[in-house]
């Protein structure tokens, strides 16, 4: 696991030189750092904004959460323990034989490098550890991640938990059109390459529970998702709207709202008739 803490203040003297992680806490009297870029602001109770490379890697561990049918407190753990081992950020290495998003090391049995760095498996092994800790829905969000991790800083998991419990608020669908991404430029792909790339990534993340949601492509133009309530389909939105920007996603939408890239907000429709809240649609750049 990494073992150097996470240094605030000193990334604010950096951000004329480094990329900087756009994370930030909305409680009084904190600090927000500079976001560079494209962005991603999550509100559910509280606000959170991230980049679009940890938004999606958010919405993956959540998801994989959830396939696995964790409950919401394992998703708030596993989302504080990636941001305090890698920022959400897949890296490519960190303390001794560390690495991806929670630090996993393949020489104390997680798996090779290659599976590790596949945030689907190393969500998955986190969760399957997770789940051996008796009592950990009960424990403070730093007790439960250290019980996996066992790592040098114990406690710096819990200056997390409250970030992590809004995005899992947002992103298990218990807020509605809570995570807005602003995408702009270029679309990375378009058309059918771009339909397929959004159904590849959500059955990978969602695995045997898409099967109860099915998703259909419409051509060259999108795809809808079917969904049996109101909760469900906001976990899909919000996972469509967090994979965007590596995707060609142009508009989502669901329950008589839309997300449009550009303008990045959650909008009342205003096409006639409105939407089939048993439906979220998706639809890419053509």
């Amino acid at each position: 696991m990494r073992k150097t803490p996470v240094v605030v203040l000193a990334l604010l003297a950096l951000v004329g030189t480094l990329s900087v992680v756009g994370l930030v806490r909305s409680l009084p009297g904190e600090i927000k750092l500079p976001t560079l870029g494209p962005e991603c602001t999550v509100k559910a109770d509280g606000e959170v904004t991230l980049d679009f490379v940890q938004m999606a890697n958010a919405a993956t561990i959540t998801a994989v959460g959830i396939r696995r049918g964790m409950p919401e407190r394992a998703v708030v753990i596993a989302l504080a323990t990636a941001l305090q081992e890698s920022k959400l950020e897949n890296l490519d290495d960190g303390d001794r034989d560390s690495i991806g998003l929670f630090q996993q090391r393949p020489s104390q049995g997680w798996g090779t490098i290659e599976k590790i760095k596949d945030p689907r498996y190393a969500a998955d092994k986190f969760y399957t550890a997770l789940k051996k800790v008796k009592g950990y829905e009960k424990m403070r969000v730093t007790d439960a991640a250290q019980r996996v991790q066992r790592s040098a800083y114990p406690n710096a998991y819990e200056k997390w938990a409250d970030e992590s419990a809004v995005l899992a608020r947002a992103l298990t669908g218990r807020a509605t059109g809570a995570v807005a991404c602003t995408v702009t430029g270029s679309p990375a792909l378009r058309g059918t390459a771009a339909s397929a790339a959004l159904l590849a990534g959500l059955k990978l993340d969602w695995g045997k529970g898409l099967a109860k949601t099915p998703a259909t492509v419409t051509r060259t133009a999108g795809l809808t998702v079917a969904v049996s309530d109101t909760s469900t389909g906001w976990r899909y939105a919000h996972w469509l709207v967090s994979h965007a920007s590596a995707t060609g996603l142009e508009r989502v939408r669901f329950a008589d709202l839309e997300w449009h890239a550009p303008d990045g907000k959650w909008q009342p429709v205003t096409a006639d008739g409105g939407v089939d809240e048993r439906q979220v649609i998706a639809q890419v750049f053509s």
